[in-house]
């Protein structure tokens, strides 16, 4: 049985990171113990080249999935995706920021405690001024026929 350390949050990924898009298999396959639906309240997604990004907003929502990693690749994972998303601890100019937030889980409703990367104060302003919107918040149905992000 593995043994889960309480300090090592799961992470909400809900863009490239999510199973069938480009970065999962680069940064998650086979360094996971589970990947689930999940649900983060009080956000909501804008496109941006390629990615999406999450800005918090009340009464929002973002979808995506919740994935707890394996304890052995945790560090090394937490290190990458932090590189991945350009967040540098402490650095105001970040592209994206870390923070803890309280992600629900779709298949009992339980909020978890995870980490979740989050538009930084700069990029968040200028999305907010002119940012398209991805309406549902759910980034792999952008594209879907009769989704409202369709192109």
């Amino acid at each position: 049985m593995t043994t889960l350390d309480p300090c090592h949050l799961p992470f909400f990924v809900y863009g490239t990171l999510r199973p069938g898009e480009p970065n999962h298999d680069r940064f998650l396959r086979g360094r996971t113990l589970s990947e689930e639906s999940g649900r983060l309240p009080d956000a909501v997604l804008y496109d941006g080249p390629g990615y999406p990004w999450a800005v918090e907003e009340p009464g929002g929502a973002v979808h995506g999935e919740l994935v707890t990693a394996r304890p052995e690749a945790y560090g090394r994972l937490l290190l990458e995706l932090d590189e991945l998303e350009e967040y540098v601890p402490g650095d105001p100019r970040s592209l994206y920021v870390r923070v803890e937030r309280d992600v629900v889980r779709r298949r009992d409703g339980v909020a978890v405690r995870a980490w979740v990367y989050l538009a930084g104060a700069a990029v968040a302003v200028g999305l907010r001024a002119d940012g398209r919107r991805i309406e549902g918040g759910d980034w792999t149905a952008r594209g879907l026929p009769g989704h409202p992000a369709a192109t």
